[in-house]
C-alpha cells in the first residue's frame, strides 16, 4: 500500500504568505498551473486558497482582489494527513469530505499538498500494473 510520502517525495509544494493580496496569489496559481496554494504563517500552514474559494469569497461578494489579503478568504478548517498515510485512506477522505486538495504536514510544518487528481492518476497506473501482471500469468498459463 503507497503512502503519500511517495507522491510528494519529488516534488515542489508552492505556498503563498497570509498577507498576500487575492492577485498575487491567483497569479502564483496561473503560473504553476496549480487549483490551490497552501497558505502559510509564520511559517506554519494557515490555510488553503483554491479556485473555489476565489470564486465563492472574491468573486461572488465582489471584493477587490488587488487589496483582499488571502488571509481573508481562504479555507481555514483544514483537514490535513501525515506523509505517512495511505493513499487509499486520502481518497475516501477526501471523497467523504467532498473536498478536491489535502495539505500534507510533519507536525506543523506543510511537506506537500496532493489532489485528487494526482491520487485517481496513481490508482490507474497502479490498476495498470495489476492488470499488465494477470495477463502475464495468463499467458504464462496457456
Amino acid at each position: 500500500m503507497a503512502s503519500v510520502e511517495s507522491l510528494i517525495r519529488d516534488r515542489e509544494t508552492f505556498h503563498v504568505q497570509a498577507d498576500q493580496p487575492v492577485l498575487d496569489v491567483v497569479r502564483v496559481m496561473v503560473e504553476h498551473n496549480i487549483g490551490a496554494v497552501a497558505v502559510l504563517r509564520n511559517g506554519e500552514l494557515a490555510g488553503l486558497f483554491s479556485e473555489r474559494d476565489l470564486m465563492k469569497r472574491v468573486v461572488n461578494e465582489s471584493r477587490d482582489p488587488r487589496t483582499t489579503p488571502v488571509a481573508e478568504v481562504m479555507t481555514r478548517d483544514l483537514v490535513v494527513v501525515s506523509p505517512d498515510r495511505a493513499l487509499e485512506d486520502c481518497l475516501a477522505l477526501m471523497r467523504e469530505r467532498g473536498f478536491r486538495h489535502l495539505p500534507v504536514c510533519q507536525g506543523k510544518q506543510l511537506r506537500g499538498l496532493i489532489s485528487l487528481r494526482d491520487l485517481l492518476a496513481h490508482a490507474v497506473v497502479e490498476k495498470d500494473g495489476e492488470v499488465q501482471m494477470m495477463r502475464a500469468y495468463i499467458t504464462q498459463s496457456t
